[in-house]
């Protein structure tokens, strides 16, 4: 029995047998070789498309998203080099497959097949995603929400100039420009208005962003036309944007204006968008029933603007080659195309969830940390500071001191955020790093946390660590798709063969005095809480903020880790605990060979079995503060600072825990959705009916202005309150 085809094959050889095909013109030549070529790729791009909808009606496949109509991209693909880094549009099938012919030995119809069927044998994802990707082609892989590919692009852009001035090696060479494809509806989502602005902000002055944009523009965004001319009116007259057109269906034309925009890209290091004019053709997936918002004579229209027809007819256009041989081309296409999704269907899948989970943080060879500086080397960086070494500090300052010597000791890390460069952040954190390591290695951005984002991905894809600072937790939230569904994902969705080595700082938590409200006084992380593979470090003191920074840059130095690090910005100045003057809030400096602490490792005060606290950053505190005033009247308590919130390490707190019974804790963030609810859980999971546990957290609401802020938020005395409760006062003895 033979195999099914799916109708287009059957008419689109009977259109080649009886000549009708649209009437060939183009104002380009090319040679014929690269036309059969490019024609060879749509093609394939399309059978595949076909055969994985063959393939879903089976039950093999699961993604019918295709590239018919958007197959002109191939000509894209062979104006660019194999080693120019493509963040793809996913309807990008044909670019991939010419991109691939670049590479001996690439076998992408295999490839893209064992994606389509989600067999673990797809050596991008693994059975994980349908990914166009490749680390070999230099396409990592884009499982994007809407433009969310476009901030990294832009970065990677960036990230390859810099490397070339920091005279450092990345992923790519430092002549290498970067590849964006987007749709004509994405284009109108705020991340690509954001990233093309950036891109525009960074040329304008002169600073190097050697990025290609790409709007495929099919005129639909699943049912909602694009207006006519919008993506023209959008984006033809962006400043230090140069702008081209050209009609996918016109291959010679594609190619030929693809190579003048990335000639432009390269030789000049700026960037440039190509409109690419394409058509849609047999809806928006498998499952989109066009006839529901379309008109028949618009759907048989398209139809007529087919572009392998079109490139069909530009081929036998040469007399190079005839109707017959190009029918035998098919027939070949078909059959092995059939032949290849046989065995890609019946390749394994991925059955349990050990094997899914297990590219979200592979474990990897370790690398060599990097020596830290001399003593004389490091006298000569903190000189500006002499008169401060050797004394105890606030936590800010230790931190700034800790930047210091991970930029000294790691040359590839790169700290960029707004007002990080001569202003040294908002509170200061940054101070003297431009100075010290000049503006590659500490950049000011623009105001877009997106972009900021993007960079960071950028530059981790190239071989850098990035350290961005978001000025506000709160100001997250803008951005925080770039973490959840693009940073995070990338190792998930290469099966670990691509990574973002990064640390995301940021200052955030509430009780700050004098100012904020909720947007700077945002005390919620939740967001962050549930991303697979994301980790996040939380300091309540100088010392250990300076250890776990030290910890946050070694994990994506060597584990290629995303860590995200939370610092208490009402803690930065904080020098005293008990009263006015007293400075027990400020630490010593650890030494550069100072041991880090194990991954989750809390850290302990007091040997008391009476209570245990729980908490961090300001609830600990607090907690420190109400641990004085118990113990002032005898009660032994044990105050424990987890400071890995994400994940917890529930075995490293149950030994920390060690003769403790009554537990409480103490989460400054608010009771619903706030830590405290997993650790609690996780406690009574790991140790059932061991211990006795209560929580104190801050109220279900927003931050306030001025004093009222406190009115939501745990308290020194509302922490000694509980604690008597638990150790058995009576109510009516409690102190208020």
């Amino acid at each position: 029995m033979s195999e099914a085809v799916h109708p287009w094959v059957n008419e689109y050889r009977a259109r080649l047998s009886d000549g009708k095909l649209p009437p060939h013109s183009s104002s380009h030549s090319i040679d014929f070789s690269i036309l059969y070529q490019l024609w060879h790729s749509q093609l394939c791009s399309r059978l595949l498309d076909l055969q994985s909808r063959l393939l879903q009606a089976k039950g093999q496949s699961f993604y019918t998203i295709g590239s018919a109509g958007h197959e002109g991209n191939a000509a894209v693909a062979a104006a660019l080099r194999l080693t120019d880094p493509a963040f793809l549009h996913y309807r990008s099938g044909a670019f991939f497959i010419e991109r691939s012919k670049q590479l001996p030995g690439s076998t992408p119809l295999y490839d893209m097949l064992l994606s389509f069927c989600a067999s673990c044998d797809d050596p991008i994802s693994g059975g994980r995603h349908k990914v166009l990707g490749s680390l070999a082609l230099n396409i990592p892989p884009q499982t994007s929400t809407i433009a969310s590919q476009l901030p990294k692009a832009v970065g990677a852009a960036f990230a390859v100039d810099l490397a070339k001035r920091l005279q450092l090696d990345g992923q790519w060479p430092h002549d290498a420009i970067v590849l964006c494809s987007f749709g004509d509806a994405s284009a109108n989502h705020s991340t690509a208005q954001g990233a093309i602005n950036s891109a525009c902000w960074a040329a304008y002055q002169q600073v190097p962003v050697p990025v290609l944009f790409v709007c495929e523009d099919n005129g639909l965004g699943i049912s909602t036309p694009t207006p006519s001319g919008w993506i023209e009116q959008d984006l033809a007259d962006r400043p230090a944007l140069k702008y081209f057109a050209a009609d996918s269906r016109d291959l010679a034309q594609t190619y030929h204006i693809a190579r003048r925009a990335a000639d432009y890209v390269r030789t000049k290091r700026k960037p440039a968008v190509l409109h690419l004019s394409t058509v849609r053709l047999f809806g928006h997936a498998g499952a989109d029933a066009e006839a529901a918002y379309r008109t028949k004579a618009q759907i048989d229209a398209e139809l007529e603007q087919d572009p392998l027809l079109s490139s069909t007819a530009a081929l036998l256009a040469t007399t190079q080659i005839s109707a017959e041989q190009l029918l035998k081309q098919l027939d070949t296409l078909v059959a092995q195309i059939a032949r290849v999704a046989a065995v890609a269907s019946s390749r394994p899948k991925l059955v349990s969830a050990q094997q899914v989970m297990a590219s979200i943080a592979p474990l990897r060879d370790v690398e060599p940390t990097p020596a830290v500086l001399s003593v004389e080397s490091r006298q000569q960086l903190f000189a500006f500071e002499q008169h401060n070494m050797g004394k105890k500090q606030h936590l800010a300052k230790l931190l700034n001191w800790a930047l210091h010597d991970v930029l000294a000791q790691y040359k590839n890390t790169v700290v960029f955020g707004e007002d990080v460069g001569k202003k040294g952040g908002v509170y200061g954190v940054t101070q003297h790093l431009v100075h010290a390591f000049g503006s590659n290695r500490v950049i000011n951005t623009l105001l877009d946390e997106q972009s900021i984002l993007g960079l960071a991905i950028g530059l981790a894809q190239q071989g850098f660590i990035a350290i961005p600072e978001i000025q506000f937790l709160a100001y997250v939230h803008n951005a925080e798709d770039q973490i959840r569904g693009e940073a995070a994902t990338l190792p998930f969705f290469s099966n670990g063969q691509y990574h973002n080595a990064m640390v995301i700082r940021i200052a955030g938590l509430a009780y700050q005095r004098g100012f904020g409200g909720h947007f700077h006084n945002d005390n919620s992380f939740a967001v962050f809480r549930d991303i697979p593979g994301v980790i996040l470090l939380c300091p309540s003191n100088g010392y250990d903020a300076a250890l776990l920074l030290r910890q946050a840059v070694q994990l994506a130095h060597q584990q290629k880790r995303l860590v995200i690090f939370l610092e208490p910005i009402a803690l930065y100045m904080t020098r005293d605990l008990a009263t006015v003057g007293d400075g027990m809030w400020l630490r010593d400096y650890p030494s550069p060979d100072a041991p880090l602490p194990s991954l989750g490792e809390p850290a302990v005060y007091g040997d008391g079995d009476e209570l245990a606290i729980i908490s961090y950053a300001n609830g600990y505190y607090l907690s420190r503060q109400a641990e004085l005033e118990l113990r002032q009247q005898q009660y032994r308590i044990r105050v424990i600072d987890l400071r890995t919130l994400v994940p917890l390490h529930i075995e490293h707190i149950v030994t920390a825990l060690d003769g403790c019974r009554k537990v409480l804790i103490v989460d400054e963030c608010r009771r619903r959705g706030s830590l405290s609810e997993e650790l609690f859980t996780a406690l009574h999971e790991a140790k059932p009916g061991q211990y006795q546990v209560q929580r104190l957290c801050a109220e279900d609401s927003f931050i306030p202005l001025g004093a009222a802020a406190y009115t939501v938020l745990p308290s020194k005395q509302q922490i000694v309150q509980q604690a008597l409760v638990m150790l058995g006062v009576q109510v009516n003895e409690v102190v208020k």
